[in-house]
């Protein structure tokens, strides 16, 4: 991590890196398991959210001022209700949860531990909040994908070792275009969750 600052950013401190964040997202989202054809003016409305609500946090990884990674998080009883309603009728009420939204890193800086204080600076966020739980989500893709390149690993060791556990039955879908796609489809994630001590 030597020359990259791991910093948390709230509410109306996030304004001013909006821009930086958008392009990152559309960047890092193209590769495969998202690929993902983004565009600049949707995700800067998406992530104005968290310059809005109320608990929300951005944790950057800065070398200089270049933003070359970010992870967000939100309280769960503040996302939109595709994410919520995954945890309509279950065992886990959802203003107990952080709910973590998206890490992104450039891929020049994995390996280097930013990821692991991605996790820590979020937790420690869900902590301040006094959640007892944080939980993300992530995409299903089939194993024969044609577009899954050759060695690649998913992050389910990784998020194991942080302690995370996955919840096969607490799915939730979104729809955007694929980069090989001429319109948008259905994409099915699921939810991975956390009991804080």
């Amino acid at each position: 991590m030597a020359g990259v600052r791991v910093r948390k950013f709230a509410g109306s401190e996030i304004s001013q890196y909006i821009d930086d964040l958008a392009a990152l997202r559309i960047e890092v989202f193209r590769s495969f398991p998202y690929l993902y054809d983004g565009n600049q003016e949707y995700e800067k409305k998406y992530l104005s959210t968290y310059t809005q609500a109320r608990g929300s946090a951005v944790i950057l990884a800065l070398e200089h001022e270049e933003v070359v990674g970010a992870s967000t998080c939100i309280p769960l009883s503040e996302e939109t209700e595709d994410i919520r309603k995954a945890f309509f009728h279950t065992e886990y009420p959802i203003e107990e949860i952080m709910y973590f939204g998206e890490s992104v890193l450039k891929a020049d800086y994995r390996g280097r531990g930013i990821g692991v204080e991605f996790f820590r600076h979020r937790e420690g966020h869900a902590h301040q909040h006094k959640k007892k739980y944080a939980a993300f989500c992530a995409v299903q893709r089939p194993d024969d994908h044609p577009l899954k390149p050759a060695g690649y690993k998913p992050l389910d060791a990784f998020w194991k070792k942080r302690g995370y556990t996955p919840l096969p039955r607490i799915k939730t879908e979104m729809r955007w275009k694929d980069i090989d796609q001429d319109q948008e489809s259905t994409k099915s994630f699921m939810f991975w969750i956390k009991e804080l001590s």
